[in-house]
């Protein structure tokens, strides 16, 4: 199992002039100590008018910043909004391609249809479209990477023959990756033969492996792809604090750990308002309408530290502590562990101090 540092890019408030900047300035720091501690890979998301939860609107800038700074770690798209308007499929090419070239072939890409209220009515989108348009765009940015002049007539997007440039490094492309949450959307992840993003914070690793379960019998079987070759690896993401004392380990972790999950269930919760309020039907974000109940409910304020710790849902506390969840996720079929190291508001030492030992103490023992 490969490791990789995962990144929202909060900022907590109260805010001041200087927040952002030192929220971005911190990320390239610890971006840099995970290459010098041996980590794997570094991505991010992409969010859009999350605040305080994400501040990561536009993170092929910050990728190429990092690939400056780096010479070794992946760097991972986590992931790009595909539906229309977030991200016209050229540009999403090219930005990829142009980070292939500069990372010296270090780029992955993960996709997604986005499934946050905010982003999704913000940006004017209609959620019965956007698995449609997921898709879609993924074919035409294949064609983009893999053909000397391409063109292509969609539902969605349409483009006469152009030679879309430049053209990645790895070949045939960047490895794919789709993400999903549901048991639906892992099928239909491993049926194109994409490699799969599991995103469900606060999921002991015994449910991940279920779920997991369900991608590879369908990635099984795919014959073809909807990139040029199947791509059969497994990634999933969890919070991570880690710490020579237990104590300090759950006192930095608390009420991050608990705010994170809680706030994304939320904010995808909404979803099920904003397809009522179109008067459609839930569709592909059923899911979001059993958020919402749990939100009216008050289960969500439920979720403590210690039922993230003792399930085995966060990776937390002592170095053979957070070895042995690691061991429990590698169990479950992940190949590549996205961790989270700052879900919302970990100090900046604190954090590099979580890369630090995991990189000397827990990852070594999985190479």
């Amino acid at each position: 199992m490969r490791f990789a540092l995962f990144y929202e890019i909060p900022v907590a408030r109260p805010w001041g002039p200087d927040s952002e900047r030192l929220a971005y300035q911190h990320t390239l720091e610890q971006a840099v100590a995970g290459e010098k501690w041996g980590w794997d890979a570094f991505w991010t998301v992409e969010h859009h008018f999350l605040e305080e939860y994400s501040h990561c609107s536009n993170p092929e800038v910050l990728y190429g910043a990092i690939a400056a700074l780096t010479e070794r770690m992946r760097l991972g798209f986590g992931v790009r909004l595909m539906p229309k308007p977030y991200n016209h499929p050229v540009r999403t090419a090219e930005a990829a391609a142009v980070l292939d070239l500069i990372s010296n072939g270090r780029v992955d890409v993960g996709t997604g249809r986005s499934a946050t209220r905010a982003e999704l009515e913000g940006f004017g989108i209609d959620p019965a479209e956007t698995r449609a348009m997921w898709q879609e765009a993924i074919e035409h940015v294949v064609g983009c990477w893999t053909n000397e002049y391409h063109e292509f007539d969609g539902k969605y997007w349409s483009m006469p023959r152009r030679r879309v440039q430049p053209k990645p490094i790895q070949q045939p492309h960047p490895p794919l990756w789709g993400a999903t949450s549901s048991e639906d959307g892992h099928r239909q992840v491993g049926e194109l033969g994409l490699g799969l993003c599991s995103f469900a914070v606060g999921v002991p690793p015994e449910e991940v492996k279920a779920k997991i379960d369900v991608y590879r019998e369908a990635v099984g079987r795919c014959t073809t792809p909807i990139g040029k070759y199947v791509h059969d690896e497994a990634a999933t993401f969890t919070m991570a604090v880690c710490s020579n004392d237990r104590d300090d380990a759950w006192a930095t972790a608390r009420e991050s750990f608990e705010w994170y999950p809680a706030q994304g269930a939320r904010m995808i919760g909404d979803v099920a308002g904003y397809i009522a309020d179109l008067k459609g039907d839930l569709g592909t974000y059923a899911y979001s309408a059993d958020l919402a109940k749990l939100d009216a409910e008050g289960m969500l304020d439920l979720l403590s530290l210690e039922y993230l710790a003792e399930t085995g849902a966060c990776v937390l506390g002592t170095p053979e502590e957070c070895l042995e969840t690691c061991t429990r996720y590698e169990e479950a079929g992940v190949d590549l562990l996205l961790c989270l190291v700052n879900p919302y508001k970990i100090p900046h030492d604190k954090v590099m101090q979580t890369i630090e030992l995991m990189g000397r103490e827990v990852i070594p023992a999985f190479r």
